[in-house]
């Protein structure tokens, strides 16, 4: 049985719309934690749910994980990892069954975020650059997991780490994950489209056909209607997750940003990095909003607001950024690039190029417009109530959006002023 998306079980008031939901903060991104000790557990066949086939049953144990972490973005890091996973048949492209307590939910087995649209939920193979080790994490592809399944909710704190998790009731984080084989290579031809064809690394003599600031992915967003050398995008200036943050932050200073919009980081986050208070970042004026993935949810709609706000009160030239620069930061420039009136081709170049500085994405291929179509553009068009940008005026359904998550008209005319003149330098 091939399946086209991914089909979401609801049970015991599981509330379907959060599986939907999708996010600028397109979830590809993750912020160091404390080192924990992760333990495989072993099978428990004698307690396997009720299979589709009894094939698969009998091929495919019933895995029993615990929960090692849930990251502020709602994912769930199992402690089970990947080469015990793959040791009892549970491969990429497959499609599995989690239980966790009474609430159901089936997903791919996937090595990237990516490997499924936006919105959508993946159990991803991944390695962690904080803990330097490969993990198996469950998530929504820009949206929060925990969430979307009813098991429990993030709250956000001022203290550190920033945040706490809500169980629902019967729930808490010793309760059992339960995984089973739905269906064998079942996503496998959509598995192999989203694939990327390589792999991207933290190392710097990886990337040698790159400049620092590209390596970065530190660039002037220069589409139609923004003014030059005002609004920047790059990856974590400060973030040492992915070993860009020097060459980010030298590229700022380079730059003479003044201004900064921290979409990943709390303040705490934010000035807990090594060597904050030496980095040119720390002399700037920033807000840190420490946003979700879920573009969809309330609080990041108004924490958007509130960035753009931030940024029409503050002088240029301007930076956006999250952790790795390409999700939560590729909806905000994706929003002000249709306001200053941007055209589809022209967002999509923008966007892709992170892709390109990634993973070395060519444009001109399949690959390169099906990861622009499953990931920003259709976040883009789900916040602006369309199927699709096709034939859009883009511009007056930014405005529309940005007046939706609380700005005033005259906020976004000064917003737009701001944006639209050219930085002249120092």
């Amino acid at each position: 049985m091939k399946l086209k998306r991914i089909i979401v079980f609801l049970m015991a008031g599981m509330l379907g719309a959060g599986c939907t939901q999708q996010s600028a903060a397109m979830q590809t991104e993750e912020t160091p934690v404390p080192e924990e000790t992760a333990a495989a557990e072993t099978a428990a066949p004698e307690t396997a749910l009720p299979q589709e086939t009894a094939a698969a049953e009998e091929t495919y144990p019933q895995i029993e994980a615990g929960i090692a972490e849930i990251s502020k973005y709602g994912n769930i890091v199992l402690t089970i990892d990947p080469d015990a996973m793959k040791e009892q048949g549970y491969e990429p492209a497959d499609i599995i069954t989690i239980r966790i307590g009474e609430k159901e939910m089936d997903m791919p087995v996937g090595t990237a975020y990516t490997d499924v649209d936006s919105g959508e939920p993946v159990c991803c193979y991944k390695f962690s650059s904080s803990r330097n080790r490969e993990e198996t994490v469950l998530s929504v592809n820009s949206g929060n997991l925990i969430e979307a399944m009813n098991v429990a909710k993030i709250v956000k704190v001022p203290e550190a780490p920033g945040f706490k998790v809500e169980w629902s009731e019967g729930m808490d984080e010793n309760t059992t994950v339960y995984l089973n084989m739905k269906e064998k290579q079942g996503f496998a031809e959509e598995y192999a489209m989203h694939q990327l064809g390589a792999v991207r690394t933290n190392k710097r003599e990886d990337y040698g056909n790159l400049s620092d600031a590209e390596y970065a992915n530190f660039r002037m967003v220069r589409t139609s209607g923004m003014g030059t050398g005002i609004l920047y995008r790059s990856s974590s200036p400060v973030n040492p997750a992915y070993k860009r943050n020097e060459q980010a932050d030298q590229a700022m200073l380079d730059a003479q940003i003044r201004t900064v919009m921290n979409m990943a980081d709390s303040e705490g986050q934010m000035k807990a990095y090594s060597e904050y208070a030496l980095t040119y970042y720390a002399g700037c004026d920033i807000i840190p909003l420490n946003m979700g993935m879920n573009v969809s949810s309330e609080e990041f709609r108004e924490k958007l607001a509130e960035g753009f706000r931030f940024i029409a009160s503050h002088e240029g030239p301007y930076l956006i950024h999250c952790n790795e620069g390409k999700d939560r930061t590729g909806f905000a420039l994706g929003v002000l690039e249709c306001l200053m009136g941007a055209d589809k081709e022209e967002i999509t170049e923008d966007y892709m190029l992170t892709f390109y500085n990634f993973y070395g994405m060519e444009a001109g291929t399949e690959q390169y417009q099906n990861t622009a179509n499953s990931n920003l553009l259709r976040s883009l068009a789900g916040a602006f109530h369309m199927e699709s940008l096709d034939g859009a005026d883009l511009a007056k359904s930014a405005e529309a959006y940005l007046e939706e998550i609380g700005m005033t008209a005259d906020e976004i005319k000064t917003l737009k002023e701001k944006l639209s003149a050219d930085f002249i330098e120092i």
